[in-house]
Protein backbone atom coordinates (compact mmCIF):
# COMPACT_ATOMS: atom_id res chain seq x y z
CA UNK A 1 0.00 0.00 0.00
CA UNK A 2 1.31 3.45 -0.93
CA UNK A 3 1.88 5.51 2.22
CA UNK A 4 -0.06 8.73 2.66
CA UNK A 5 2.87 10.43 4.41
CA UNK A 6 6.65 10.10 4.16
CA UNK A 7 8.22 11.08 7.49
CA UNK A 8 11.87 12.04 7.09
CA UNK A 9 14.51 12.11 9.84
CA UNK A 10 18.13 13.02 9.02
CA UNK A 11 20.48 11.53 11.62
CA UNK A 12 24.06 12.22 12.66
CA UNK A 13 25.53 10.99 15.95
CA UNK A 14 22.12 11.07 17.64
CA UNK A 15 22.25 7.89 19.74
CA UNK A 16 21.34 9.70 22.96
CA UNK A 17 17.83 10.77 21.85
CA UNK A 18 17.19 8.81 18.63
CA UNK A 19 15.03 6.11 20.20
CA UNK A 20 12.71 8.70 21.72
CA UNK A 21 12.32 10.36 18.33
CA UNK A 22 11.63 7.12 16.43
CA UNK A 23 9.27 5.79 19.11
CA UNK A 24 7.18 8.98 18.93
CA UNK A 25 6.67 8.34 15.20
CA UNK A 26 5.79 4.68 15.65
CA UNK A 27 3.21 5.60 18.33
CA UNK A 28 1.25 7.83 15.93
CA UNK A 29 -2.51 7.29 15.87
CA UNK A 30 -2.31 7.78 12.09
CA UNK A 31 -0.58 4.65 10.80
CA UNK A 32 -0.46 5.05 7.00
CA UNK A 33 3.08 6.41 6.75
CA UNK A 34 6.60 5.42 5.82
CA UNK A 35 9.51 6.47 8.00
CA UNK A 36 12.74 7.28 6.16
CA UNK A 37 15.79 7.34 8.43
CA UNK A 38 18.88 8.83 6.81
CA UNK A 39 22.09 7.94 8.65
CA UNK A 40 24.53 10.66 7.60
CA UNK A 41 27.72 8.72 8.32
CA UNK A 42 27.22 8.61 12.08
CA UNK A 43 30.26 7.58 14.13
CA UNK A 44 28.21 6.38 17.10
CA UNK A 45 25.55 3.65 17.28
CA UNK A 46 22.86 5.68 15.45
CA UNK A 47 23.11 3.55 12.30
CA UNK A 48 22.68 0.33 14.28
CA UNK A 49 19.66 1.78 16.09
CA UNK A 50 18.06 2.65 12.73
CA UNK A 51 18.62 -0.90 11.42
CA UNK A 52 17.22 -2.35 14.63
CA UNK A 53 13.93 -0.50 14.22
CA UNK A 54 13.75 -1.28 10.48
CA UNK A 55 13.85 -5.00 11.29
CA UNK A 56 10.85 -4.60 13.60
CA UNK A 57 8.61 -2.40 11.43
CA UNK A 58 8.22 -2.73 7.67
CA UNK A 59 7.19 0.93 7.37
CA UNK A 60 10.78 1.97 8.15
CA UNK A 61 13.44 2.41 5.46
CA UNK A 62 17.04 3.21 6.33
CA UNK A 63 19.51 5.01 4.09
CA UNK A 64 23.18 4.83 5.10
CA UNK A 65 25.56 7.27 3.44
CA UNK A 66 28.83 9.09 3.93
CA UNK A 67 28.63 12.31 5.90
CA UNK A 68 27.56 15.18 3.63
CA UNK A 69 25.29 17.31 5.81
CA UNK A 70 21.64 17.57 6.79
CA UNK A 71 20.49 19.24 3.55
CA UNK A 72 21.93 16.46 1.38
CA UNK A 73 20.32 13.87 3.70
CA UNK A 74 16.91 15.49 3.33
CA UNK A 75 17.27 15.77 -0.46
CA UNK A 76 18.11 12.08 -0.71
CA UNK A 77 15.08 11.17 1.41
CA UNK A 78 12.78 13.43 -0.63
CA UNK A 79 13.88 11.70 -3.86
CA UNK A 80 13.10 8.26 -2.43
CA UNK A 81 9.82 9.28 -0.71
CA UNK A 82 6.55 7.71 -1.91
CA UNK A 83 3.99 9.54 0.24
CA UNK A 84 1.51 12.14 -0.94
CA UNK A 85 2.75 14.39 1.88
CA UNK A 86 6.15 15.01 3.47
CA UNK A 87 6.76 15.55 7.18
CA UNK A 88 10.16 16.28 8.74
CA UNK A 89 11.64 15.68 12.18
CA UNK A 90 15.03 16.37 13.71
CA UNK A 91 16.53 13.42 15.55
CA UNK A 92 16.84 15.25 18.89
CA UNK A 93 13.12 16.03 18.97
CA UNK A 94 9.81 14.17 19.17
CA UNK A 95 6.13 14.58 18.28
CA UNK A 96 2.77 14.12 20.00
CA UNK A 97 0.78 10.93 19.19
CA UNK A 98 -1.79 12.89 17.17
CA UNK A 99 0.74 14.98 15.19
CA UNK A 100 0.68 13.28 11.78
CA UNK A 101 -3.07 12.67 11.90
CA UNK A 102 -3.80 16.33 12.66
CA UNK A 103 -1.52 17.53 9.85
CA UNK A 104 -3.04 15.18 7.27
CA UNK A 105 -6.63 15.82 8.33
CA UNK A 106 -6.07 19.58 8.13
CA UNK A 107 -4.53 19.34 4.65
CA UNK A 108 -7.37 17.17 3.36
CA UNK A 109 -10.25 18.86 5.16
CA UNK A 110 -9.27 22.34 3.93
CA UNK A 111 -7.60 21.30 0.64
CA UNK A 112 -4.40 23.17 1.51
CA UNK A 113 -0.91 22.79 0.07
CA UNK A 114 0.83 23.37 3.39
CA UNK A 115 -0.09 23.03 7.06
CA UNK A 116 1.83 24.95 9.72
CA UNK A 117 1.41 24.13 13.41
CA UNK A 118 2.38 25.42 16.83
CA UNK A 119 5.11 23.62 18.79
CA UNK A 120 6.66 23.20 22.23
CA UNK A 121 10.07 24.71 22.96
CA UNK A 122 11.82 22.45 25.48
CA UNK A 123 14.69 23.43 27.76
CA UNK A 124 15.61 20.77 30.29
CA UNK A 125 12.47 19.87 32.23
CA UNK A 126 10.56 23.01 31.16
CA UNK A 127 8.64 23.82 28.00
CA UNK A 128 6.57 26.61 26.49
CA UNK A 129 3.86 26.68 23.83
CA UNK A 130 5.12 28.55 20.75
CA UNK A 131 3.25 29.82 17.70
CA UNK A 132 2.50 33.01 15.80
CA UNK A 133 -0.67 33.01 13.70
CA UNK A 134 -3.42 33.66 16.23
CA UNK A 135 -6.44 32.29 14.38
CA UNK A 136 -6.92 28.70 13.31
CA UNK A 137 -7.90 28.66 9.64
CA UNK A 138 -7.03 28.91 5.95
CA UNK A 139 -4.81 31.65 4.53
CA UNK A 140 -4.04 32.49 0.92
CA UNK A 141 -0.41 32.65 -0.13
CA UNK A 142 -0.52 36.46 0.11
CA UNK A 143 -2.15 36.42 3.57
CA UNK A 144 0.45 33.98 4.84
CA UNK A 145 3.26 36.13 3.40
CA UNK A 146 1.88 39.16 5.26
CA UNK A 147 1.81 37.19 8.51
CA UNK A 148 5.41 36.08 7.97
CA UNK A 149 6.47 39.67 7.26
CA UNK A 150 5.56 40.63 10.85
CA UNK A 151 8.11 38.19 12.31
CA UNK A 152 10.37 37.21 9.43
CA UNK A 153 13.08 35.62 11.57
CA UNK A 154 10.78 33.51 13.74
CA UNK A 155 11.38 29.75 14.09
CA UNK A 156 7.69 29.22 13.42
CA UNK A 157 8.11 30.21 9.76
CA UNK A 158 11.71 29.20 9.18
CA UNK A 159 11.89 25.51 10.10
CA UNK A 160 10.61 22.39 8.33
CA UNK A 161 9.47 20.34 11.30
CA UNK A 162 6.21 22.13 12.16
CA UNK A 163 4.84 21.85 8.63
CA UNK A 164 3.33 19.38 6.17
CA UNK A 165 4.17 19.59 2.44
CA UNK A 166 2.70 18.16 -0.76
CA UNK A 167 5.34 16.03 -2.45
CA UNK A 168 3.80 16.73 -5.88
CA UNK A 169 4.62 20.44 -5.59
CA UNK A 170 8.22 19.70 -4.60
CA UNK A 171 8.61 17.32 -7.55
CA UNK A 172 6.86 19.55 -10.08
CA UNK A 173 9.11 22.54 -9.39
CA UNK A 174 12.28 20.59 -8.59
CA UNK A 175 12.61 22.02 -5.08
CA UNK A 176 15.47 20.91 -2.85
CA UNK A 177 17.58 21.99 0.11
CA UNK A 178 20.59 24.16 -0.75
CA UNK A 179 23.65 22.12 0.29
CA UNK A 180 25.93 25.17 0.16
CA UNK A 181 23.97 27.06 2.82
CA UNK A 182 24.26 26.18 6.53
CA UNK A 183 22.24 29.13 7.84
CA UNK A 184 18.50 29.50 7.22
CA UNK A 185 18.56 26.70 4.62
CA UNK A 186 15.15 25.52 5.89
CA UNK A 187 13.75 29.02 5.49
CA UNK A 188 14.97 29.29 1.90
CA UNK A 189 13.30 25.96 1.09
CA UNK A 190 10.06 27.17 2.70
CA UNK A 191 10.03 30.39 0.72
CA UNK A 192 10.61 28.53 -2.55
CA UNK A 193 7.81 26.12 -1.66
CA UNK A 194 5.33 28.85 -0.65
CA UNK A 195 5.78 30.52 -4.04
CA UNK A 196 3.82 27.62 -5.53
CA UNK A 197 1.03 27.04 -2.98
CA UNK A 198 -2.58 28.16 -3.25
CA UNK A 199 -3.37 28.18 0.47
CA UNK A 200 -1.95 27.37 3.90
CA UNK A 201 -3.75 26.05 6.97
CA UNK A 202 -2.66 27.37 10.38
CA UNK A 203 -3.16 24.70 13.04
CA UNK A 204 -3.05 26.25 16.50
CA UNK A 205 -2.18 23.00 18.25
CA UNK A 206 1.38 22.29 19.47
CA UNK A 207 2.38 18.91 18.05
CA UNK A 208 6.18 19.04 18.05
CA UNK A 209 8.75 19.09 20.88
CA UNK A 210 11.77 21.15 19.85
CA UNK A 211 14.75 20.63 22.16
CA UNK A 212 17.81 21.48 20.09
CA UNK A 213 19.90 24.44 21.19
CA UNK A 214 20.73 26.76 18.29
CA UNK A 215 24.46 27.04 17.62
CA UNK A 216 26.22 30.03 16.11
CA UNK A 217 27.87 30.01 12.72
CA UNK A 218 31.17 30.88 14.40
CA UNK A 219 30.94 27.78 16.61
CA UNK A 220 30.38 25.71 13.47
CA UNK A 221 33.72 26.86 12.17
CA UNK A 222 32.24 29.09 9.46
CA UNK A 223 34.43 32.00 8.39
CA UNK A 224 33.19 35.57 8.64
CA UNK A 225 33.37 36.04 4.86
CA UNK A 226 31.33 32.91 4.23
CA UNK A 227 28.82 33.97 6.89
CA UNK A 228 28.35 37.33 5.16
CA UNK A 229 27.88 35.62 1.78
CA UNK A 230 25.28 33.25 3.17
CA UNK A 231 23.33 36.04 4.85
CA UNK A 232 23.35 38.01 1.61
CA UNK A 233 22.03 34.94 -0.21
CA UNK A 234 19.25 34.45 2.33
CA UNK A 235 18.15 38.08 2.17
CA UNK A 236 18.22 38.02 -1.64
CA UNK A 237 15.86 35.00 -1.56
CA UNK A 238 13.65 36.73 1.00
CA UNK A 239 13.46 39.94 -1.03
CA UNK A 240 12.76 38.06 -4.29
CA UNK A 241 10.07 36.04 -2.54
CA UNK A 242 8.06 39.17 -1.72
CA UNK A 243 8.62 40.62 -5.18
CA UNK A 244 7.13 37.42 -6.57
CA UNK A 245 4.20 37.18 -4.14
CA UNK A 246 3.05 40.80 -4.35
CA UNK A 247 2.28 43.09 -7.25
CA UNK A 248 4.93 45.75 -7.83
CA UNK A 249 2.89 48.53 -6.24
CA UNK A 250 2.12 46.45 -3.13
CA UNK A 251 5.77 45.45 -2.83
CA UNK A 252 6.93 49.07 -2.93
CA UNK A 253 4.49 49.94 -0.13
CA UNK A 254 6.01 47.20 2.02
CA UNK A 255 9.67 47.54 1.05
CA UNK A 256 10.69 48.85 4.49
CA UNK A 257 8.93 45.92 6.19
CA UNK A 258 10.73 43.50 3.90
CA UNK A 259 14.10 45.07 4.78
CA UNK A 260 13.30 44.58 8.46
CA UNK A 261 14.47 41.01 7.97
CA UNK A 262 18.06 42.31 7.91
CA UNK A 263 17.62 43.56 11.47
CA UNK A 264 15.63 40.61 12.79
CA UNK A 265 18.07 38.06 11.35
CA UNK A 266 21.22 39.97 12.33
CA UNK A 267 22.08 37.49 15.08
CA UNK A 268 24.82 34.93 14.44
CA UNK A 269 22.70 31.79 14.67
CA UNK A 270 19.64 29.95 13.42
CA UNK A 271 16.37 31.68 12.54
CA UNK A 272 14.37 32.98 15.45
CA UNK A 273 14.76 34.44 18.94
CA UNK A 274 14.49 31.67 21.52
CA UNK A 275 12.82 33.48 24.42
CA UNK A 276 11.16 31.29 27.00
CA UNK A 277 8.26 33.06 28.79
CA UNK A 278 5.18 31.27 30.11
CA UNK A 279 6.94 27.96 30.63
CA UNK A 280 5.55 24.91 32.38
CA UNK A 281 6.97 21.65 33.60
CA UNK A 282 7.52 19.01 30.92
CA UNK A 283 4.70 16.48 31.30
CA UNK A 284 2.10 19.02 32.43
CA UNK A 285 1.32 20.25 28.91
CA UNK A 286 -1.15 17.47 28.06
CA UNK A 287 -3.55 15.12 29.86
CA UNK A 288 -1.28 12.89 31.91
CA UNK A 289 -1.36 9.11 31.47
CA UNK A 290 0.22 6.55 33.76
CA UNK A 291 1.95 4.00 31.53
CA UNK A 292 1.98 1.38 34.29
CA UNK A 293 -1.76 1.74 34.87
CA UNK A 294 -2.50 1.31 31.14
CA UNK A 295 -1.00 -2.18 31.46
CA UNK A 296 -3.44 -3.19 34.19
CA UNK A 297 -6.19 -5.79 33.73
CA UNK A 298 -9.77 -5.49 34.90
CA UNK A 299 -12.87 -3.30 34.63
CA UNK A 300 -11.38 -0.26 36.36
CA UNK A 301 -8.29 -0.33 34.15
CA UNK A 302 -10.46 -0.68 31.03
CA UNK A 303 -12.42 2.40 32.08
CA UNK A 304 -9.19 4.31 32.74
CA UNK A 305 -7.73 3.46 29.32
CA UNK A 306 -10.86 4.44 27.39
CA UNK A 307 -11.33 7.72 29.26
CA UNK A 308 -7.69 8.75 28.83
CA UNK A 309 -7.76 7.95 25.12
CA UNK A 310 -10.87 10.08 24.62
CA UNK A 311 -9.41 12.86 26.80
CA UNK A 312 -6.37 13.00 24.51
CA UNK A 313 -8.47 13.95 21.49
CA UNK A 314 -10.78 16.29 23.41
CA UNK A 315 -7.72 18.13 24.70
CA UNK A 316 -6.50 18.66 21.13
CA UNK A 317 -9.79 20.44 20.37
CA UNK A 318 -9.33 22.60 23.48
CA UNK A 319 -5.82 23.63 22.38
CA UNK A 320 -7.03 24.44 18.89
CA UNK A 321 -9.83 26.73 20.11
CA UNK A 322 -7.97 28.30 23.02
CA UNK A 323 -10.29 26.78 25.62
CA UNK A 324 -9.71 24.82 28.80
CA UNK A 325 -10.04 21.05 28.64
CA UNK A 326 -13.08 21.25 30.96
CA UNK A 327 -14.77 23.77 28.63
CA UNK A 328 -14.49 21.44 25.67
CA UNK A 329 -15.59 18.43 27.68
CA UNK A 330 -18.72 20.33 28.72
CA UNK A 331 -19.47 21.27 25.10
CA UNK A 332 -18.98 17.63 24.12
CA UNK A 333 -21.41 16.60 26.85
CA UNK A 334 -24.01 19.14 25.71
CA UNK A 335 -23.69 17.96 22.11
CA UNK A 336 -24.62 14.45 23.29
CA UNK A 337 -27.84 15.31 25.13
CA UNK A 338 -30.88 17.61 25.01
CA UNK A 339 -31.94 16.88 28.58
CA UNK A 340 -31.92 19.48 31.35
CA UNK A 341 -29.40 18.35 33.97
CA UNK A 342 -28.20 19.35 37.39
CA UNK A 343 -24.57 20.28 38.02
CA UNK A 344 -24.26 17.08 40.03
CA UNK A 345 -25.43 14.99 37.06
CA UNK A 346 -23.09 16.74 34.64
CA UNK A 347 -20.23 16.37 37.11
CA UNK A 348 -20.94 12.66 37.50
CA UNK A 349 -20.68 12.05 33.74
CA UNK A 350 -17.79 14.38 32.92
CA UNK A 351 -15.80 13.92 36.16
CA UNK A 352 -15.45 17.68 36.41
CA UNK A 353 -15.84 19.29 39.84
CA UNK A 354 -19.01 21.36 40.24
CA UNK A 355 -17.16 24.59 41.00
CA UNK A 356 -15.11 24.14 37.83
CA UNK A 357 -18.24 23.35 35.85
CA UNK A 358 -19.87 26.57 37.01
CA UNK A 359 -16.83 28.56 35.89
CA UNK A 360 -16.89 26.79 32.51
CA UNK A 361 -20.58 27.56 32.04
CA UNK A 362 -20.00 31.23 32.82
CA UNK A 363 -17.03 31.35 30.46
CA UNK A 364 -18.88 29.67 27.57
CA UNK A 365 -21.86 32.01 28.04
CA UNK A 366 -19.52 35.02 27.97
CA UNK A 367 -17.95 33.72 24.74
CA UNK A 368 -21.46 33.26 23.29
CA UNK A 369 -20.89 29.57 22.70
CA UNK A 370 -23.64 28.49 25.10
CA UNK A 371 -26.76 30.07 26.56
CA UNK A 372 -29.24 29.25 29.31
CA UNK A 373 -32.72 28.64 27.93
CA UNK A 374 -34.13 30.06 31.15
CA UNK A 375 -32.50 33.03 32.88
CA UNK A 376 -30.69 31.98 36.07
CA UNK A 377 -28.58 34.03 38.48
CA UNK A 378 -25.49 31.83 38.35
CA UNK A 379 -23.65 33.77 41.03
CA UNK A 380 -26.57 33.32 43.42
CA UNK A 381 -26.98 29.66 42.54
CA UNK A 382 -23.25 29.09 43.07
CA UNK A 383 -23.68 29.90 46.76
CA UNK A 384 -26.79 27.74 47.21
CA UNK A 385 -26.37 24.22 48.52
CA UNK A 386 -29.37 22.78 46.68
CA UNK A 387 -28.88 21.43 43.19
CA UNK A 388 -31.05 22.58 40.29
CA UNK A 389 -31.70 21.64 36.71
CA UNK A 390 -30.32 23.80 33.92
CA UNK A 391 -31.18 23.78 30.24
CA UNK A 392 -28.07 24.76 28.34
CA UNK A 393 -28.23 25.36 24.59
CA UNK A 394 -25.27 25.36 22.21
CA UNK A 395 -25.15 28.44 19.96
CA UNK A 396 -24.07 28.67 16.34
CA UNK A 397 -20.60 29.95 17.33
CA UNK A 398 -19.91 26.52 18.83
CA UNK A 399 -20.38 24.70 15.50
CA UNK A 400 -16.66 24.69 14.53
CA UNK A 401 -15.84 23.24 17.94
CA UNK A 402 -18.54 20.59 17.60
CA UNK A 403 -17.16 19.72 14.15
CA UNK A 404 -13.71 19.18 15.64
CA UNK A 405 -15.25 17.16 18.48
CA UNK A 406 -16.87 14.91 15.91
CA UNK A 407 -13.46 14.41 14.31
CA UNK A 408 -12.00 13.69 17.75
CA UNK A 409 -14.70 11.10 18.38
CA UNK A 410 -14.05 9.46 15.01
CA UNK A 411 -10.31 9.36 15.66
CA UNK A 412 -10.94 7.80 19.05
CA UNK A 413 -13.08 5.09 17.45
CA UNK A 414 -10.54 4.48 14.68
CA UNK A 415 -7.83 3.88 17.26
CA UNK A 416 -10.11 1.74 19.40
CA UNK A 417 -11.22 -0.39 16.44
CA UNK A 418 -7.81 -0.55 14.75
CA UNK A 419 -7.19 -4.02 13.29
CA UNK A 420 -10.84 -5.07 13.48
CA UNK A 421 -12.87 -5.97 10.39
CA UNK A 422 -16.20 -4.28 9.62
CA UNK A 423 -17.99 -7.46 10.67
CA UNK A 424 -16.11 -7.56 13.98
CA UNK A 425 -16.90 -3.89 14.65
CA UNK A 426 -20.59 -4.42 13.86
CA UNK A 427 -20.69 -7.46 16.15
CA UNK A 428 -18.90 -5.55 18.92
CA UNK A 429 -21.33 -2.62 18.72
CA UNK A 430 -24.33 -4.95 18.79
CA UNK A 431 -23.00 -6.77 21.87
CA UNK A 432 -22.09 -3.45 23.52
CA UNK A 433 -25.66 -2.18 23.12
CA UNK A 434 -26.96 -5.35 24.77
CA UNK A 435 -24.54 -4.87 27.65
CA UNK A 436 -25.54 -1.21 28.02
CA UNK A 437 -29.19 -2.27 28.18
CA UNK A 438 -28.36 -4.81 30.89
CA UNK A 439 -26.53 -2.18 32.94
CA UNK A 440 -29.36 0.41 32.55
CA UNK A 441 -31.84 -2.21 33.68
CA UNK A 442 -29.74 -3.06 36.74
CA UNK A 443 -29.30 0.60 37.67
Amino acid sequence: MTPKVSIIIPIYNAEQHLRRCIESVLKQDFENFELILVDDGSKDSSGLICDEYAEKDERIRVIHKQNSGVSDSRNLAIKSARGEYLQFLDSDDWITPDATGLLVHSAQEYDCDMVISDFYRVIGERLAHKGDIQEDGVLTREEFALQMMEKPADFYYGVLWNKLYRRAIIEKYGLSMDKDISWCEDFIFNMEYIRHVRSVYALRVPIYYYVKTPGSLVSQGTSISKTVRMKRTVFKCYNEFYKDVFEEEDYEKRRLQVYRFLIDAAGDGAVGPMVFPGSMRLGDERVSVSVSITEGAGILFDTYRESKLLDRYLETVALKHDLNFEDVKLIFYLSQTDEACTLKEISSVTHIKRRTLMMSIQKLIAKELVKLKEAVDLEKKKSEKSDYKMELELLSASEPIIGDLLMAKNTYLQVKYSGLSEEEIEQYEMLSEKMRANIRKAL
